[in-house]
């Protein structure tokens, strides 16, 4: 099964029962709250679970003149309708230990028994009944394919409790609730259907052959000979007892018990006939006890905070809907009717964005259009322009939604020539700027059936002015007049906090990175290995740095480069000026919370996450940190007074320097190499090692923890990787 079939059986599901959901769980909230009321008042006797009929019947037969019925709820509470020696009639609550009234039985509310009624058949009756049983049988579904769900996000039912990574509110508690909930509302569901099957005597011929009634003949005997019935029963397994009208021996107890209903002579305690309940019966009561959170007070609370979490559910899942929909590819005309063919590759979807203004312009030029993913590249029929905009992920590689275009390409081949351009994203401060666009621009051209439009046209920090470029180019080439304004392709984020600086350090000929601390509001969360993002120029343009928690406020390490439109702008900060910038979750990069011990590597700039995870190392975790530097700075002094500090507090075993442009040349790679036992060791233990820096020192660190494992005749690091012992935030 795809993912997709129980993404879409899931909500078509929610979708058709939402609004009977919605009244369903409002109504059973308040049935579990009432069930678990009644549970609290004082009606049940103290030693009720150990009350047996010979010890409760003589004590009622003596306390009152003329019993006629005794009747045991689901509480506990025993009510005794009977005459007292004054000819009162009594209906009464008592304890079954003494016969003393404990009060009154009330009668359920007006409010309770509407609400009832609207649980159980929204007012319809036995049609009613029958729309609820459906819902209850929906909702066991939408559990299941929940549960599914969750077992594919999770990889597993063994990581089926493991941390979950927060994406959005409603994403994060969906999942986290729905695994908290999942078999109180299997439960729920379960018992509901079963009740609705068993109203309409859905088992009635299976069930109807195993009913049984049987007449015992018993000899008359004495009193002292009484049987062991009265003796072996208890007062908590009768539901109801009818007590014989005089004291003739032809005059039996009628007992119902939870399983089958007996006659019992009254003189000798024999069992005179039995009947035996049927299976459907007894499986009917316990379904309603157990739906109704009727068992005890623990577990109508279960009940409740269930029916409570179906109302988020409905809510969360919508949203979380709403959401896809919002950011999924919207096209108006299908893939074998388009005439032009646009294709996005994206990390993040900011291709996406440019890809759809040029759609938009196209549509209203009387063109058929179509949108679609990089990894989506099929024969288009009727295509006769494939315009590509990609951006390029790591070191010159694929991003996610376009790491099969190489492969799928061979399988694809158009049956006609198609024009083609390919517009490349990315950063000119990385060395492999917009590489991804050029290998996809020389695999299109080695095809046989693609024609290159124009040139290779590169967008750096997806600008709109440079964007700007390849549309005249195109437009020129085509003759389509597509909109040359900046503006329109110009995107400026939206929600951004304020940030106060509280302090920045100096750069200085031998020092090139400073420190810059932030203040954010009480009610911004974050932690170490967060991701900060800022827009210098107040547009587009982003920029991101890992950031630590230093007591609450937000930390950075920036290497300044000249000119840098990021840096630049940090660094003519002052304390008191305030910044908008907004905090990214990063959860794949936090401290873990179980492992033995960490080894942090880190160059200068991606120190500043580690920093902050060894202030807050308040477990006392081992972590070694290594780092590397040019040269002996104040910023590295401070950084050794820090660590140690946080070494006489058990936060931090040991900080490990490597200078590259002292007299010994030394890097973090030679350090590693020398501690190479310590790291071997260290992932065969399950520990951790977090790398945070540039992607060239990664590359770097990775390739000689490799060779470190093979030599070991370890697992390998991708194994490592997948387990998630190895942590990266490189950039």
């Amino acid at each position: 099964m795809t993912l997709s079939f129980w993404r879409y059986s899931h909500l078509a599901l929610a979708l058709f029962s939402s609004v009977f959901l919605l009244l369903a769980s409002v109504t059973g909230t308040i049935l579990a709250y009432d069930a678990v009321q009644e549970k609290t008042l004082p009606y049940k006797s103290a030693d009720f679970d150990t009350l047996t009929l010979e010890k409760t019947l003589p004590v009622l037969k003596k306390s009152y003149s003329e019993i006629t019925e005794v009747s045991v709820d689901y509480n506990g509470f025993v009510t005794l309708q009977a005459m007292d020696k004054d000819g009162n009639d009594i209906n009464a609550y008592i304890d079954p230990a003494n016969g003393k009234k404990l009060g009154t039985p009330i009668k359920k509310s007006e409010f309770i028994q509407w609400v009832t009624s609207l649980h159980r058949s929204l007012f319809l009756h036995e049609t009613g009944r029958f729309i609820v049983g459906v819902i209850s049988f929906l909702l066991l579904l939408i559990s299941i394919s929940g549960f599914v769900l969750v077992l594919k996000r999770q990889q597993g039912i063994r990581n089926f409790f493991s941390k979950v990574i927060k994406e959005y509110f409603a994403q994060y508690y969906h999942v986290v609730l729905g695994r908290l909930a999942l078999i109180p509302i299997l439960v729920i569901a379960l018992t509901g259907t079963y009740l609705s099957l068993e109203r309409f005597n859905f088992f009635m011929g299976k069930e109807d052959k195993k009913e049984k009634s049987e007449k015992l003949e018993v000899p008359a005997t004495s009193k002292t000979d009484k049987t062991s019935f009265f003796k072996n029963t208890l007062l908590s397994d009768v539901k109801k007892i009818e007590f014989p009208f005089t004291d003739d021996p032809e005059e039996y107890y009628i007992i119902e018990l939870k399983d089958r209903e007996v006659e019992v002579n009254q003189v000798t305690g024999a069992v005179v006939t039995e009947k035996l309940t049927p299976v459907r019966a007894q499986l009917a009561a316990l379904s309603l006890d157990i739906h109704a959170g009727r068992i005890n007070i623990f577990w109508g609370i279960i009940i409740g905070i269930a029916s409570l979490n179906i109302l988020f559910f409905l809510y969360s899942g919508f949203a979380i809907t709403l959401k896809r929909r919002s950011s999924r590819i919207k096209n108006k005309f299908k893939a074998e009717e388009s005439k032009f063919i646009l294709l996005a590759g994206s990390e993040n979807g900011s291709t996406l964005r440019f890809a759809n203004a040029i759609a938009k312009q196209l549509i209203a030029h009387g063109e058929k259009v179509f949108v679609a993913e990089l990894n989506s590249f099929r024969a288009f029929a009727k295509a006769e322009h494939i315009i590509i905009f990609t951006s390029t992920h790591g070191l010159g590689d694929a991003p996610s939604n376009g790491n099969k275009f190489a492969s799928i390409l061979k399988k694809h081949s158009q049956d006609h020539k198609v024009n083609f351009s390919v517009v490349g994203f990315g950063s000119r401060s990385y060395p492999d700027f917009c590489k991804f666009s050029f290998d996809i621009d020389a695999l299109l051209n080695n095809q046989n059936w693609a024609e290159r439009l124009l040139e290779v046209q590169t967008v750096n920090d997806k600008s709109a002015e440079e964007f700007v470029n390849w549309v005249k180019l195109w437009s020129n080439k085509t003759g389509i007049a597509l909109s040359p304004t900046p503006s329109l392709y110009n995107e400026i984020p939206k929600g951004l906090q304020k940030l106060m600086v509280l302090d920045k350090t100096a750069v200085t000929d031998t020092e090139h990175t400073f420190i810059l601390t932030l203040h954010a509001g009480s009610r911004t969360k974050f932690t170490s290995g967060d991701l900060l993002a800022v827009y210098p120029a107040n547009d587009n343009r982003e920029r991101l740095y890992s950031i630590g928690n230093h007591s609450g406020n937000i930390q950075l390490v920036v290497k300044l480069h000249q000119p840098g439109l990021g840096s630049g702008y940090l660094y003519h900060l002052e304390p008191v000026d305030t910044i908008k910038a907004r905090i990214l979750k990063n959860p794949a990069f936090h401290f873990p919370k179980k492992t033995p011990k960490a080894a942090f590597i880190s160059n200068g700039t991606g120190i500043a996450p580690f920093l902050g995870m060894i202030e807050q190392n308040k477990a006392k975790t081992e972590i070694h940190l290594y780092s590397g530097f040019r040269m002996e700075t104040p910023t590295l002094l401070a950084y050794k007074k820090f660590a140690g500090v946080m070494m006489q507090k058990q936060h931090l075993e040991h900080f490990h320097v490597a200078l590259s442009r002292e007299a010994e040349h030394i890097y973090v790679m030679d350090l590693i190499n020398r501690d190479a036992k310590f790291f071997i060791e260290l992932l065969h233990e399950g520990g951790v090692i977090m790398i945070c820096g540039s992607l060239q020192m990664q590359n770097d660190v990775e390739k000689i923890l490799d060779e470190l494992c093979l030599t070991s005749n370890s697992k390998n690091l991708t194994e490592y990787k997948n387990n998630g012992q190895i942590l990266t935030d490189c950039y």
